[in-house]
């Protein structure tokens, strides 16, 4: 008598973005980077009033935001208008301004107690970590977003290096601007990263007369 074999049969597992908001997170609107930091400021907290400004201004990743030196935007006593540094993901240099909002802010955490003997813009506050995580820094910006009433799964770090080309892309229409900004390498990950798509392609030629 011949024996059937039948194949085993295994739990479903659930899918790792159940339940979960995916896709690319939307940058901040103006309204919503003023309300940030008018609360940040108010409560006080430097750190954070620096970090936040600085990483709509610099337009990085969270890998290369959390890991600037001091010596990387400071130098002889003033905050640089304008630094650069090698992106982790691409080895490539990208260059970026500092605002004069922005400058005040670090300066003054920089020059805090707080910062006394750190190579590190944003030390982390364990003895064996330099600079605070990527999963701090997302905890972060949770917790900023929550705090003007946004749904935090709708924005996330990559919201904060929107934010800012979002801006320069809905007023210039100027992609290539856009692309040396982020550093990327090829134009249709620009492409891909702003969400572009036929209509914004036609919104802007309908503004150009010839």
């Amino acid at each position: 008598m011949t024996s059937i074999n039948l194949s085993a049969i295994r739990a479903r597992r659930s899918a790792w973005n159940k339940g979960r908001l995916v896709g690319q997170k939307r940058p901040l609107l103006p309204k919503h980077v003023w309300a940030i930091r008018v609360r940040l400021e108010l409560a006080e907290r430097h750190r954070d009033l620096a970090l936040f400004n600085m990483a709509i201004d610099s337009k990085l990743r969270g890998c290369d935001l959390v890991r600037l030196r001091v010596p990387d935007i400071y130098a002889a006593g003033q905050v640089k208008e304008r630094a650069a540094i090698t992106q982790s993901k691409t080895s490539q240099s990208v260059r970026f301004e500092i605002t004069a909002g922005t400058r005040a802010s670090l300066k003054a955490w920089i020059e805090s107690p707080q910062m006394l003997g750190s190579e590190h813009l944003w030390p982390g506050r364990l003895h064996d970590r330099a600079h605070i995580s990527t999963r701090q820094y997302a905890r972060l910006v949770r917790e900023w977003v929550t705090s003007i009433g946004l749904e935090p799964s709708t924005y996330g770090t990559h919201s904060m290096r929107r934010t800012k080309v979002a801006q320069i892309y809905r007023k210039t229409g100027n992609l290539r601007a856009v692309q040396l900004l982020l550093g990327h390498t090829k134009m249709d990950s620009t492409v891909r990263y702003l969400g572009v798509d036929l209509e914004d392609a036609l919104t802007i030629s309908e503004g150009v007369e010839i």
